[in-house]
């Protein structure tokens, strides 16, 4: 399911923000950023918009920063959704890039990573690419997990996690709305060999981590509880 908050406040794309750099990495162009000696990654997958939203790469610097090798690969190959293309809605544009082709795509970057000798792998995913890391955690690709609002994930998708999984959601979501994430939290509670959890973030829309108004001291504040979450999350279960 997808709708329009998956789209709402879209970026202005640019491709030469962020501290990091471009390389290839299992066959995507791939933003990376950290130490490559590091034994510890994180694998994030966008939205929509794709990599080149600085908002996704000013993340992926500030959990660089905390001592990971971060990688945020180009999963639809330069063609991310443009939301003012009236011939291309996001319904079309998904026929192109659904979820099972970003995880078959995901694969090998995984695969990469190991063959760099890093020893634990976690994925965050935002809106599209929560169901990416959701399918990720089913076959323990990953170690740990982080969804922030996502959308297309389902209770049978949740039953099937095998990695810790945290998920940040919002109180004000059309996608993935409070109910869900709650049937989510059950299902977890019930999953005694899976750390999961459920934080559920008021008064914040559908994309709140990384499409807030940067002008705007409260969404700030929202956004950055929320990845300091993620990183509480990844550093807690890497160590």
């Amino acid at each position: 399911m997808s709708g329009p908050q998956c789209c709402s406040n879209p970026p202005t794309l640019n491709p030469s923000s962020g501290a990091g750099h471009i390389e290839q990495l299992g066959g995507l162009t791939t933003y990376v950023s950290g130490s490559p000696d590091s034994k510890r990654a994180i694998l994030f997958i966008t939205d929509v918009y794709g990599f080149e939203a600085p908002l996704v790469r000013k993340l992926a610097d500030k959990v660089a920063a905390a001592g990971f090798f971060v990688v945020a690969p180009d999963f639809f190959h330069g063609d991310p959704f443009v939301p003012d293309d009236a011939n291309r809605t996001i319904s079309v544009w998904l026929q192109d890039h659904g979820p099972d082709k970003g995880f078959d795509d995901a694969k090998p970057v995984v695969e990469a990573l190991k063959n760099k000798g890093i020893s634990a792998i976690g994925a965050a995913g935002v809106c599209w690419g929560a169901k990416v890391v959701v399918e990720l955690a089913k076959v323990e690709l990953i170690q740990a997990a982080v969804l922030l609002h996502p959308s297309l994930v389902t209770v049978d998708d949740i039953k099937g996690v095998k990695a810790h999984i945290l998920i940040l959601g919002a109180e004000i979501d059309q996608i993935s709305p409070p109910e869900l994430l709650k049937q989510f939290e059950e299902i977890l509670s019930a999953k005694p060999e899976v750390d999961g959890f459920v934080k559920i973030f008021p008064k914040v829309s559908h994309g709140w981590t990384v499409r807030y108004n940067v002008e705007d001291a409260e969404a700030i504040k929202c956004a950055d509880e929320a990845h300091e979450d993620l990183l509480a999350w990844f550093t807690m279960l890497s160590n």
